[in-house]
């Protein structure tokens, strides 16, 4: 097993104190970070404290510093390793879902999910299943993925909509919250046929929670989407089946996405952005509309400033009091 590079926990403020203390007095070089209560480097280990209490450990040395310094100094007991013991709730059977090319102007959007139980969590435990928004490499994601998808044990479903269809959807739906808990729904509804496969049955499906409301997904389950728990949760990636889910449905999309740019003979920018911007243009001044809407999202600001349309006003978003 190779050595451990990164850890993350919480600390209560009485730790968080006494981790402070210790940096100070350890010849830890310290530097400012955003959000950050304390930070402080060695040549070999990065360890920063944000405000929130979550601590962040990197390097090569992190292992040393979390069994020699961390555990018995400041947590005051033993964690590494001991995980699933101390929670029990990350080997329990579960479903995750998440999306991906929800702000990417070209391109479908994507929506996955997958089943782990204790024997796919324990095979996965060093292949750095983690959130695709932190993987860069598209060769990585194609890696992780395809380990997904032959891990014994795992079942796993992807739901495509394409941009055809995505603007037809908008045009009825007029909200992409609706087509992503549609979205959602159909990944779990799908996984949930295939139970047979489960072992042992999932106990929960859990997701981001993208819209304001969670009666938004709740709504829109289907029959055996109704049977099981919910849980929607910011940053549900940190949980290792939606991490999983978040892999999937971005190979998916960089997948449709090559597939586009072959077909049309261009390469089509992920995002949204100023080169977005001038891709969308010159495409549009080369094939029209029409063809825009194939490979586009037509209701981003963006496809209007492509046509020469003028722009309606920014609404100020204002949260509900």
């Amino acid at each position: 097993m190779s050595a451990l590079t990164s850890y993350t926990c919480t600390l209560t403020p009485e730790q968080g104190a006494a981790l402070e203390a210790h940096l100070r007095q350890a010849d830890f070089e310290l530097r400012d970070v955003p959000y950050a209560r304390i930070a402080g480097q060695k040549p070999k280990v990065n360890v920063v404290l944000y405000q929130s209490g979550k601590l962040v450990v990197q390097g090569k040395e992190t292992q040393e510093f979390v069994e020699f310094t961390l555990e018995p100094q400041i947590l005051q007991q033993a964690r590494l390793g001991y995980e699933a013991i101390l929670n029990p709730e990350l080997l329990l059977p579960r479903l995750g879902i998440d999306e991906s090319g929800k702000g990417d102007f070209f391109g479908p959007l994507c929506i996955a999910g997958a089943y782990v139980n204790a024997a796919v969590i324990e095979a996965w435990k060093d292949a750095g299943i983690r959130d695709s928004k932190n993987i860069s490499s598209d060769k990585r994601i194609a890696e992780l993925a395809e380990l997904i998808r032959d891990t014994p044990g795992c079942v796993c479903d992807v739901v495509v909509i394409g941009n055809p269809a995505y603007n037809r959807l908008y045009k009825t739906m007029r909200s992409v919250n609706a087509m992503l808990a549609w979205g959602h729904a159909r990944v779990i509804e799908n996984l949930l046929k295939q139970r047979a496969r489960m072992n042992p049955l999932p106990v929960r499906a859990i997701s981001d929670q993208f819209a304001q409301d969670k009666q938004t997904v709740e709504k829109a389950l289907m029959e055996l989407g109704r049977e099981i728990e919910l849980v929607q949760r910011h940053k549900a990636e940190a949980d290792v089946a939606v991490a999983a889910a978040s892999i999937l449905a971005r190979h998916a999309f960089v997948t449709q996405l090559g597939a586009l740019g072959k077909k049309f003979g261009q390469e089509f920018p992920k995002g949204a952005s100023a080169a977005v911007d001038q891709v969308a243009k010159a495409f549009f001044q080369q094939r029209g509309a029409a063809e825009l809407a194939q490979v586009a999202k037509m209701h981003f600001r963006t496809a209007l400033r492509a046509q020469g349309l003028p722009e309606p006003p920014k609404v100020e978003w204002r949260k509900k009091v």
